[in-house]
């Protein structure tokens, strides 16, 4: 799995090398058992695949989408072929149009963002297909804290944090705080169809992260998924 980290993220995240090691031989353990693990090996590492000096904005999702053919991992992205969209991203995409009025992309591939510095990650980093939360407390939430540890100890030349946004959508998310360390952070409801109405929409997470980038002389995020670049 790990062959896929950025060289950066491949040396921050070291010390989780036997822990990664453990889950992988968990999961083959699974699939031998007839279980199918999502998302496929190859991208269960893929939010570390840009480099880890680039990140500006932290993007936390809970586990990967549990219906085969969803998960790609990189949080709420599915690839561009995926139809039906699912909800929680049809979800973002409506808060999408209402803050920035960015209309709804027809395909739910993120990687845009995560070309721009925005790191996509689950807490939880695979899941049993059709069972979503399956592999909570297996010890992915201990890599991810160290990955997220890893992006808010990053420092500029001059000593100073690097220019960081947090952005929290539910209780999953919220775990991470004490990790921050007084990064700037945007937190409201989880977009799941359950939860969006309850503060998820009206939230404007995407201008109020590019106010917060632009205050600490960072570049914003091009939001738009389709945009010539």
């Amino acid at each position: 799995m790990a062959d896929v980290m950025a060289p950066d993220w491949a040396r921050a995240l070291a010390p989780a090398a036997p822990e990664l090691h453990r889950l992988a031989g968990l999961l083959e353990e699974e699939r031998r058992s007839g279980s199918a693990v999502l998302p496929s090996p190859g991208n269960i590492l893929r939010a570390f695949s840009r480099p880890l000096a680039d990140v500006k904005v932290l993007l936390i999702g809970q586990d990967p989408y549990p219906t085969p053919g969803h998960a790609v991992g990189l949080s709420f992205s599915v690839d561009r072929g995926v139809r039906p969209l699912p909800r929680s991203l049809n979800n973002i995409y409506k808060e999408l149009a209402a803050d920035v009025g960015i209309p709804p992309s027809p395909h739910g591939d993120l990687s845009a963002w995560a070309d721009q510095g925005v790191l996509l990650l689950n807490r939880v980093l695979t899941v049993r297909a059709g069972s979503a939360g399956s592999h909570r407390r297996r010890g992915w939430e201990q890599i991810t804290e160290q990955a997220v540890r890893a992006v808010v100890a990053r420092r500029t030349p001059d000593g100073s944090p690097a220019p960081l946004v947090a952005v929290l959508w539910g209780n999953d998310a919220r775990s991470i705080v004490p990790l921050l360390e007084g990064v700037p952070r945007i937190e409201s409801a989880h977009p799941s169809p359950l939860s969006a109405s309850r503060g998820f929409f009206g939230s404007r997470p995407f201008s109020r992260t590019n106010e917060l980038l632009l205050q600490h002389g960072a570049e914003p995020v091009d939001w738009r998924l389709d945009a010539i670049r």
